[in-house]
């Protein structure tokens, strides 16, 4: 198991990152809140949990050891594998599962792409004595939504990829004018803005 890596960022995408440690370049899969902290060439220290398949071992990282806690709890949930578990942390902080699966707020579960009222019935009905209450202060909400947090992760997002701040800019607000009603996961919004500056 490896518990986190440390060391540069070599390079950041849209959802991942390679750590330079000691000369290895390590891959790891991150959601954009964790990516948007991350700078390319600058130390990091990110907390990771190895799943291990039988074609492969996927290294995926978090901004803390709670968001990988909970990322690792999510996966004994029947139905939800590693990918849904990040798709999770995309949208939701580690409090707002908490009390999303706490309240048994469907609406809330359902947001993340790939869980259905079925899939969000299961998952508070598995989750609920394991993943307990909100832990600590922390914020539930990933950043307040008249502040469109969305913006800055996808400005940072293409700067790591070697966009200028001014291309970054402009991407963004060609994204931020296609939107209508609700936003779409970052990862999606990143992808979006990259197709946009490959015109």
């Amino acid at each position: 198991m490896i518990a986190f890596v440390s060391g540069r960022v070599a390079a950041a995408g849209p959802d991942g990152a390679v750590i330079d440690v000691h000369g290895v370049g390590m891959a790891v899969q991150c959601t954009p809140a964790t990516l948007a902290g991350l700078r390319v060439g600058e130390e990091a220290r990110v907390p990771t949990s190895l799943v291990v398949r039988e074609d492969s071992l996927t290294l995926f990282g978090f901004a803390d050891d709670d968001e990988r806690a909970v990322f690792e709890l999510l996966q004994t949930a029947s139905g939800v594998g590693p990918r849904l578990a990040l798709a999770m942390l995309a949208v939701h902080t580690p409090n707002a599962l908490r009390r999303a699966v706490a309240a048994e707020d469907l609406a809330a579960l359902t947001k993340v792409p790939g869980i259905g009222k079925k899939g969000a019935q299961r998952i508070v009905l598995e989750l609920k004595d394991r993943l307990g209450g909100p832990v600590g202060d922390a914020e539930d909400v990933r950043a307040p939504a008249a502040a469109e947090p969305w913006r800055e992760q996808v400005h940072n997002g293409l700067i790591n990829l070697g966009w200028s701040a001014k291309d970054a800019d402009a991407a963004v607000d060609a994204v931020a004018a296609d939107l209508d009603g609700d936003t779409p996961p970052v990862a999606v919004l990143l992808k979006s803005a990259l197709k946009k500056l490959s015109k």
